[in-house]
């Protein structure tokens, strides 16, 4: 920053001490010296408040990011199940149809025949579902 050489350094020191005089100097050096400590204390209070104000705009855009990727994973998300939806209506609606025909069908050959259906004939029995048999404790 101060292009400031050894000779400029030596001039310095006598200019000190010809102005301040050998008596006084040490006290002089060591008032400079705590001054520049306070510079250097401030100078790097600054650069740390600094810092983490960068760093705070930082996690604010990576969390604008991650809201907005957020977002799309739901909007996606939505228009998966909307899909989902309207496919497993359109089954529903095949199904309802498909059965109609069938009640159709069959309600025409029932019309016809004298003896009614009984339900065990008309509707097959749901499967049974298999039994797993009991762990005996061991």
């Amino acid at each position: 920053m101060f292009d400031i050489t050894s000779s400029k350094l030596l001039i310095l020191a006598i200019v000190a001490l010809i102005v301040v005089g050998p008596k006084d100097l040490p006290v002089l050096l060591r008032t400079v010296g705590k001054y520049l400590g306070i510079i250097r204390r401030h100078a790097n209070e600054f650069r740390a408040q600094l810092d983490e104000a960068i760093r705070e705009a930082e996690l604010h855009e990576l969390k604008k990011e991650f809201e907005s990727v957020g977002n799309q994973m739901k909007s996606t998300m939505e228009e998966g199940a909307r899909a989902i939806d309207s496919s497993v209506e359109t089954a529903r609606l095949g199904v309802d149809e498909a059965l109609k025909g069938k009640e159709g069908a069959s309600a025409s050959q029932s019309g016809s025949e004298t003896e009614p259906k009984s339900e065990s004939e008309s509707e097959p029995a749901p499967p049974e579902s298999p039994q797993l048999p009991e762990k005996t404790g061991t």
